[in-house]
């Protein structure tokens, strides 16, 4: 299996994980904009079926949690998935907004 890439462009008020695998040139990501210090919403995780069933969107969201600890901001997950992410990763449940 190719290896996947996290990294991490913060414009701000918004920002964008975005996710590289080696064997493509299509890319996944996960979109935030802040809502108030100290919280980041999660709006959208997209991965294009070309590099879908991989778990990279899992990764996306592992991403931002990590970021969430390190950074100590909360998430709110307006995106479906990040929402079952979070129902998936009880232990998560402290970052949530």
């Amino acid at each position: 299996m190719a290896a996947t890439a996290i990294t991490h462009e913060n414009e701000g008020e918004r920002g964008r994980y975005i996710a590289r695998v080696d064997d493509s040139e299509v890319t996944g990501h996960l979109d935030w904009i802040a809502r108030g210090p100290g919280v980041r919403v999660a709006t959208h995780t997209i991965v294009p079926p070309a590099i879908g069933g991989r778990g990279i969107a899992g990764e996306l969201v592992k991403a931002l949690v990590a970021d969430a600890r390190e950074h100590g901001f909360r998430i709110e997950p307006a995106c479906s998935y990040v929402e079952a992410a979070f129902r998936r990763h009880p232990e998560w449940k402290d970052l949530r907004d």
